[in-house]
């Protein structure tokens, strides 16, 4: 992704102009130290991780050079470190998630990528299902032996659909959040969307102007009624939330203000957005409120 002004709401900027982490042939100490940190952060969903958890072991082996990045990865990913935080008391497809999302830096592309993982992980075992992620050959293309993985899923490449983009956003929640501190908890966050192969709604990071104090219901289904069962009005019968933020016209006050949201009819959704546009506001969500 660019480096523009979508990308900074989007909360993407850090992994656009930060190149990945590598530890090169001519390496030191600090470079190596430097991978480990970058290993911990991705591989562990930037979750906190005291001194006394910390894979000493490993961390020598690779600072010996006696293991490369990509045993370093294996290690942690592998380790009872990683599976207390992500696998021990989530439900299955929220760990294939995460395992995409550490280990390869995108989101699922379908239910089959899904299938695939839960059938090996049943049949072979939970470390069979983590090497299955780091000896693919989209592993090593991306990361070979000496680049730790990042977050591929905010750019386009070769062979990646777009529908990961879209999806990324939904195990995405912001370059200072962690997978274990999100609002959803340890809930799949795509199966729903995996399940009936749609697209995800791009939701970006907790902040002052991005929308993310809404979430649909947990069964992420659109009511068939609106507004305490009222039907919907106008021509064609459909009604719109529409979430507002950061509204800048003079006369408003300068200081953060939470989102604001409104229900429109599909006859003046064009007439609203151009409202909110000469207002100085920016539209965080445009979700159906009605089926009918």
């Amino acid at each position: 992704m660019a480096i523009t002004t979508s990308a900074s709401r989007l909360g993407t900027t850090a992994f656009s102009e930060v190149a990945p982490v590598e530890l090169r042939p001519d390496w030191s100490r600090d470079d190596a130290q430097a991978v480990i940190r970058a290993v911990y952060r991705q591989v562990l969903g930037n979750d906190y991780i005291m001194r006394s958890e910390r894979l000493t072991s490993a961390e020598s082996l690779l600072c010996n050079g006696s293991i490369t990045v990509r045993e370093f990865v294996r290690a942690v990913a592998k380790s009872e470190l990683y599976k207390n935080k992500f696998f021990y008391g989530n439900f299955q497809t929220r760990v294939i998630e995460l395992n995409i999302k550490h280990l390869l830096g995108r989101a699922p592309y379908d239910e089959s990528e899904v299938i695939y993982h839960l059938d090996l992980y049943e049949n072979q075992g939970f470390e069979a299902d983590i090497d299955s992620y780091i000896d693919s050959a989209e592993y090593t293309e991306n990361f070979g032996d000496s680049i730790v993985p990042y977050y591929r899923g905010f750019a386009t490449q070769p062979g990646q659909k777009t529908v990961g983009f879209t999806r990324m956003f939904q195990l995405y929640r912001g370059y200072a959040n962690s997978d274990r501190s999100q609002i959803a908890g340890k809930t799949s966050r795509l199966a729903v969307e995996l399940a009936q192969n749609g697209a995800s709604a791009v939701v970006g990071p907790s902040g002052g102007s991005d929308g993310w104090a809404y979430r649909p219901s947990a069964q992420r289904n659109t009511p068939s009624k609106a507004l305490g069962g009222s039907v919907a009005y106008g021509d064609v019968g459909k009604l719109y939330r529409v979430e507002i933020a950061a509204i800048s016209k003079p006369g408003y006050p300068s200081v953060r203000r939470s989102s604001k949201a409104v229900i429109v009819p599909f006859e003046q959704l064009n007439n609203t957005l151009q409202q909110i546009n000469r207002l100085g506001g920016k539209v965080a969500s445009i979700t159906p409120a009605s089926l009918n």
